[in-house]
């Protein structure tokens, strides 16, 4: 959808039949749960499905705090907070292999020119860098 669509009420639709409640637990310092337990279409428990927990935490960089969020599968709330630091940590690490692979997409698109003028970064001295002139242009 682009910005200058709208969306009309006869596109939004709401699946009945995958409810959850939703609980939120916290150390108030860096950990929160998201205990979504599952319910129908009346409110009522719907034992027929599974009750989910969801991890959540800010790292803290330099360009400001980064939101992680993480499922973690366990059937009770304790277990969900004993396995907190190990799902942030495989968070962290989907995230890091992500912000790689964007930066090599990101470098690939680089054109290096191979006669541009020096002032222009294509060889030479002043502003222009590795005197030669490169061959390989990458795309």
């Amino acid at each position: 959808m682009s910005e200058n669509e709208t969306l009309s009420s006869s596109e939004v639709t709401v699946d009945l039949d995958s409810l959850y409640k939703e609980e939120v637990f916290t150390d108030t310092r860096a950990a929160t749960i998201r205990r979504m337990s599952p319910v129908l279409k009346d409110g009522g428990p719907d034992s027929s499905r599974p009750v989910l927990f969801v991890g959540e935490t800010s790292l803290l960089t330099q360009m400001g705090p980064i939101p992680v969020n993480f499922p973690i599968e366990v059937d009770s709330l304790e277990k969900a907070f004993e396995e907190f630091p190990k799902g942030v940590e495989a968070a962290v690490a989907r995230l890091s292999e992500r912000a790689k692979e964007m930066a090599r997409q990101e470098a690939s698109r680089i054109v290096v020119p191979t006669n541009a003028p020096p002032s222009m970064g294509g060889g030479g001295m002043p502003g222009g860098g590795v005197p030669g002139g490169g061959k390989i242009v990458l795309k």
